[in-house]
């Protein structure tokens, strides 16, 4: 009898602390990827993700109060109806790098056609003319609209001719170069816009769940 009246003390006690266990401190358990990815098919949501945030293309108030907490710190932000919940899984440095290009292509152009072309726009390029404005009226890709910047970029992020080129060690700041991929018939003027710089990124979990 006595044995029973334990066993029934622990399962109730079991019952009210797995009752009273918040989002909060099932977070704070979380350590392992396999951990997080089980989790995450537990918290069966869209909204329920594991997100990275980039120091330099990231800049929002969440952003920047997240890149202050340590790893392993959450950080929980009420909505009306709504508590979304940030833990800060991972830090690290890596190394990006940046360009500006104009995309020719040569299932369009000849390829006489686009070397007088490039030749032209390095030309105006060299007389004064911006890499911005180039960019926008030669450019054969939607990245015309951004004057042809990039943005910032890892090593492997970009087909492998292109970043031979581009990581090429005999290209200064702001030296302007051609790039030729014939097999894919894409035909580049480039231009050397940033050194390559170390940016700090964050792995962070975010869970949704709707208010009681």
């Amino acid at each position: 009898m006595h044995k029973q009246l334990l066993t029934l003390l622990f399962i109730g006690i079991t019952t009210i602390l797995t009752a009273q266990t918040s989002t909060e401190a099932e977070l704070q358990i979380l350590k392992t990827p396999k951990q997080i990815e089980n989790y995450l098919e537990i918290k069966n949501s869209k909204k329920n993700k594991l997100i990275t945030f980039n120091e330099e293309k990231h800049k929002t108030i969440l952003a920047k109060d997240l890149f202050k907490l340590h790893v392993g710190a959450t950080k929980v932000n009420e909505g009306e109806f709504e508590k979304t919940f940030y833990k800060v899984i991972n830090k690290s440095k890596n190394t990006y790098h940046r360009v500006a290009y104009i995309y020719l292509d040569a299932s369009k152009y000849s390829i006489p056609e686009i070397n007088n072309l490039r030749e032209k726009i390095i030309a105006q390029y060299n007389n004064g003319a911006s890499f911005d404005f180039l960019a926008k009226q030669y450019s054969m890709d939607s990245n015309a609209n951004k004057g042809g910047d990039l943005g910032w970029f890892l090593k492997g992020d970009m087909h492998s001719d292109f970043e031979n080129e581009v990581l090429n060690e005999n290209h200064s700041l702001n030296d302007i170069f051609t790039i030729d991929i014939p097999s894919e018939k894409w035909y580049y003027v480039v231009l050397k816009t940033h050194e390559a710089k170390e940016i700090s990124e964050i792995d962070v979990l975010k869970i949704v769940e709707a208010k009681e």
